[in-house]
Formats: structure tokens, sequence, C-alpha cells
């Protein structure tokens, strides 16, 4: 069993949904990025999504977009990227380590290059914001010839046609993104969200996991009664922006209050 299942299976065996937790890597500096990934796992989070910095993030709305700057203005690269989830790995032997970004720094070598590179740093799996299902041949393949798993991303204009496209090939959980926006704009209604969970869970057995939005502890306990993973990322950012190299004590004591939160939604639901 993978990582990314035998966490999801543990959160779900407790009756609660994990908690995903994105940072960019090498904000504010690739040597401050360990700090901050030990903060997250200190402070509850069960799985970790490591963002890529790209100079165009198109998904992603203004607080990661600065948080990739800084991460470029550090001089961060892909051979850092791969550095940093090597000695997570090592550090954290058990918890889920994602990838997320975009096709440029993933393929320009080559899928199997980035494939290969990714599975021997202890990646679990890859979320690629910008190849659709539709060109799966791009990179689905060497992922999974590689053992890591690919996450699809699901959106509130995933209708029933194309959802089996999104599904085919994807694994490890889906990500629904519920908002049509980029990251840290909007909020979407709790019931849009418990529908569209709902209908994702009819049509596939992976875990399903709601992000884009999510700022806090109230967002992240309702989103937890309903699905299998809540992702959070744009909030901890702006802590690391508005903290830098020193963030980590405050991303800890933030991660602790979504933590409790998720376990909150999983008391309720047991009442």
């Amino acid at each position: 069993m993978s990582r990314l299942a035998a966490t999801f299976a543990g959160t779900r065996a407790e009756g609660r949904a994990a908690l995903v937790a994105f940072v960019t890597g090498g904000d504010p500096t690739p040597a401050d990025t360990a700090s901050i990934l030990d903060a997250l796992v200190e402070g509850g989070a069960d799985v970790i999504e490591l963002g890529m910095p790209f100079t165009d993030p198109m998904a992603d709305g203004p607080a990661i977009q600065r948080a990739n700057l800084r991460a470029l203005a550090a001089g961060t690269t892909t051979a850092d990227l791969l550095r940093i989830a090597a000695d997570f790995r090592r550090r954290h032997p058990e918890v889920p380590l994602v990838l997320m970004g975009y096709a440029n720094p993933m393929v320009r070598r080559g899928p199997e290059w980035f494939a290969a590179a990714a599975s021997k740093a202890g990646v679990d799996g890859v979320i690629c914001v910008d190849i659709p299902p539709e060109a799966d041949a791009a990179l689905g393949p060497a992922l999974r010839a590689a053992g890591v798993d690919l996450i699809r991303l699901a959106t509130p204009t995933t209708d029933a046609t194309r959802l089996p496209t999104v599904l085919s090939g994807a694994s490890g959980f889906l990500y629904y993104v519920s908002v049509a926006g980029i990251t840290g704009m909007q909020q979407a209604g709790q019931a849009s969200i418990e529908a569209a969970v709902a209908r994702f869970k009819a049509a596939t057995d992976l875990p399903v996991a709601v992000g884009f939005g999510v700022r806090g502890p109230e967002q992240a306990e309702a989103i937890g009664r309903v699905a299998d993973g809540v992702v959070v990322g744009s909030a901890i950012v702006d802590l690391i922006g508005e903290y830098g190299a020193n963030a980590a004590g405050s991303v800890r004591e933030f991660i602790s209050t979504l933590s409790a939160a998720v376990r909150r939604a999983a008391k309720e639901k047991a009442a």
C-alpha cells in the first residue's frame, strides 16, 4: 500500500478527513523550507504538498504568486526541490509528499527523467496543473511506471461527460478545486461543496480532497464533515510571506488549529 493510500485509510478509520498542507518549495529560501515542512508535520498535517516554483503560475492567486517569486529570487531550482523532497523523506519516512506545479519544470528534460527523479527522492504523488487529462501521455505513463501517483484536479465545471476522463489513470486522491478561479481569492458555498463531493464519491473509490479558498478552522471543520481531505495553501503561504525565515512557529500553530478542526468534525459526525 502506498503512503497516500495508507494515510487516507488511516484517517478514514479515525472517521476524519486528512489535512493536506501546501507550501511553495524554496520560499523564502531553499534552506528555510525544511523547518517549515517540519512545522507542518508537527502541527498535524497528514499530507504535504510541495509547490514547484514557476514563473507563470496561472492557477494561483497573489499569495502563491508572490511565494513563487520569492523562491525564484532565492535561486530555487528543480534540483533544490528534489533535494528538499529527499531530505524530507529521510526525516519523515511515513508522511506522504506530493509535488504540485506546472508542466514546464516537469517535462523539459523528459517525463521519464522527472518521474524517475521524483520517485528516487521519495515523492508519492504529482499534481500537474496545466496538463489536462486528455494529454495524459505527456506525463502520466512515466509517473505510473515509476510508481508515483498522478493526482488529478476536478472543478465545479467537471460534468458527468468529462469526469470519466479526469478519473482515468488518476490515483492517490482526487483534488476538488472548489471554486472556478485562482487560489486564495474566493470561498465556495458549503452546499455546493457537499453536492460536488457526493457526486465525485459516487463515481470513484479515490479519496476526494477539497481545496482552493480554505483559509481557517471553521471552513476546514465544515469541509471535513463531508470530504476525505481538506487542502489549505494560501493561508499558510501568507504566514511565510509575513514571517519569512522565522515562519515555522506561526505555521505550526496555525496547522494545529486546522488539525483540531478536522478532528472536531469527526466527533460531530460520530455523535
